[in-house]
């Protein structure tokens, strides 16, 4: 593999062309092109970017202090995961027997160990989509959208008999009775309420009911049925969270086609092969499309089905039209393969943290009356909650990718979920426009701007869309906590800029410096909001912070310093990534 291909592997290029497609009238290109079309016609770049400081004496200290404190680190985690460590009996028993030869492995997370465990059947059932889809085409011809929704239609229905068993049913009838309701409501200003109210419903009683199964709703010797037909994943309303968006976003993408001049909208739109991204979510199609058939393929499409990425219904049918004719860029050969290669990296990552970091194990162990971290090191406390949250990306960073790949294969580019690594966020509204991006993009369409967007009363959107994405993720309050606490700690962030904007005054050498100590602060509350919500829980973040930093004096005041000292610096090099990818004409926001 060539040095170029090597840099292009790791470029935020690869994960996602609708980086570099920000031009509606022209089609997604390569960014290498792109960069040499503005050199060529002397256009100044979009965004004023400042001198290089990767070879100033300021970032050469950087690079020691990082040369010592990341080795220290995964040192600090590896350590407190080795036989010989005095609490290692106190979680052991809840490893598995590894791959790596003297290693063992956490594979404790249930929601990663699903997707582990069938990763050889998954590959066996892309393979076989991508067979079929091509025999399928040699049948039914690719000339048009129809052939490539009967096939969808097809698969999906087999796919969730497999999956789910009778429960497929179940899900055809609440698809069904929401299709209805809205070709019922139509134009009407009822829709969009209606619509939202009967999701919101149906996603509280799915949960509640935990499925309608049989032999909860009529009594137990009606189990028989769940238990012989209810499929490999019997908990189909787990997965219905998904089908949920997907159905939001077909019931408003045809409400507002109903309603925004469908028939001008057709005239304006330019044809498939030059849509952009912005072109294929926002324009509506002909109302002929906005049928059942569509919509069954769309919110049942395979690919996505189990975890997303989420791609909204109008994307879809225009990318199923692009592809009847010919595939879009990103999902040729090349950058499908280098994509496929970055999963199987990020892939080995998370095998080797599980084999050498026990962190899960340990923090599920520690609420055994036995505490499983007594008596480590501020610093090795601090890195079990720390490579909790990386466990934490790479166990949703994986799955995504990996469905996403499959979408790729199959000529649908969905939004890329992950764009940068967890610890490389020194924002808190940069985190989220990253992490889970389609869901996000979703979340904006559908809900944010409809509410009034950043122009009318901001605060209390946010908090809206916060504590439906709590709801949406699982009916608890840690989950409400942590969605909480999410607004709390953006909005230091948002008044900052709004009193020292960078336009004015990100010349002046005391800006970046003070940005700098505000991301560490950033950096911490964000952490702490999501050991709440996805690893500890309150009380568990608590113990670990009395245990890291009150309980253990002048340590913990020290290591806090180094902490801070630590964040700082990362977060400069943060800076500087970001002003790289600004020269190269690439702009993310955070």
């Amino acid at each position: 593999m060539s040095v170029a291909s090597l840099r292009y592997l790791f470029t935020p290029e690869l994960l996602d062309s609708r980086l570099l497609s920000d031009i509606s009238d022209t089609t997604q290109r390569d960014g290498a092109a792109k960069r040499e079309e503005s050199s060529a016609s002397g256009k100044a770049p979009a965004k004023r970017t400042s001198p290089s400081r990767w070879q100033t004496l300021e970032y050469f200290v950087y690079y020691i202090i990082v040369i010592i404190a990341i080795p220290s680190m995964f040192k600090a985690a590896y350590d407190i995961s080795k036989e010989d460590h005095p609490n290692y009996l106190r979680y052991s028993s809840i490893l598995s027997k590894g791959w790596i030869p003297g290693r063992k492995v956490d594979n404790t997370d249930m929601q990663y160990k699903g997707f582990r465990d069938n990763i050889p059947i998954l590959f066996i059932v892309l393979l076989g989509h991508s067979a079929l889809r091509k025999l399928s085409t040699k049948i039914l011809g690719n000339g048009n959208i129809n052939s490539r929704i009967l096939f969808d239609n097809f698969f999906a229905a087999v796919f969730l008999l497999a999956l789910h068993g009778i429960s497929y049913f179940k899900v055809l009838f609440l698809m069904a009775t929401n299709y209805a309701i809205v070709k019922y409501f139509g134009p009407s200003k009822a829709t969009p309420f209606v619509s939202w109210g009967f999701n919101l419903a149906f996603l509280f009683l799915n949960e509640w009911n935990r499925g309608y199964m049989f032999g909860r709703m009529f009594g137990p010797e009606y189990g028989w049925i769940d238990s012989k037909y209810g499929g490999i994943m019997p908990r189909w309303e787990v997965h219905f969270n998904f089908t949920m968006l997907r159905i939001i976003s077909f019931n408003m993408d045809y409400y507002w086609a109903l309603t925004t001049g469908p028939d001008l909208e057709r005239r304006k739109r330019p044809p498939p092969s030059h849509q952009s991204d912005k072109d294929r979510v926002s324009t509506s199609h002909p109302l002929s499309y906005y049928n059942f058939s569509t919509y069954h393929a769309y919110c049942l499409y395979s690919p996505l089905y189990i975890a997303g990425p989420i791609i909204t219904f109008n994307d879809y049918v225009a990318q199923n039209i692009h592809a009847a004719r010919q595939a879009l860029p990103p999902t040729n050969f090349k950058p499908v393969f280098f994509y496929a290669i970055r999963f199987l990296l990020s892939l080995l990552c998370m095998e080797l943290v599980l084999h050498y970091c026990y962190v899960q194990a340990i923090s599920k162990a520690a609420h055994h009356p036995y505490n499983a971290w007594i008596n480590d090191t501020p610093f090795q406390l601090m890195m079990i909650g720390y490579f909790n949250l990386h466990i934490i990306w790479l166990k949703l960073l994986i799955p995504w990718r990996f469905f996403r790949l499959w979408s790729l294969v199959d000529s649908i580019d969905p939004p890329e979920n992950m764009l940068r690594c967890m610890s490389d966020n020194f924002s808190a509204v940069g985190f989220w426009r990253g992490w889970h991006r389609s869901y996000n993009r979703w979340n904006i369409r559908y809900l944010y701007i409809p509410l009034g967007g950043s122009k009318k009363r901001p605060v209390i959107n946010m908090l809206v869309v916060f504590t439906f994405v709590a709801l949406w993720h699982d009916l608890s309050l840690t989950l409400l906590t942590w969605g909480w606490l999410i607004v709390l700690f953006i909005l230091p962030e948002l008044t900052a800029r709004a009193l020292l904007p960078y336009n004015k005054y990100g010349g002046n050498w005391w800006y970046r410096p003070l940005a700098a100590m505000g991301g560490t602060l950033t950096v911490l509350t964000m952490c702490g909001a999501n050991l709440v919500g996805f690893a500890l829980g309150v009380d568990g973040v608590k113990q670990l912070i009395y245990d890291g930093i009150i309980n253990a004096g002048w340590a913990g005041v020290v290591f806090l310093g180094g902490t801070l000292g630590c964040l700082f610096v990362g977060i400069n090099l943060m800076f500087e990534l970001r002003e790289e990818e600004a020269r190269r004409g690439l702009f993310l926001g955070c």
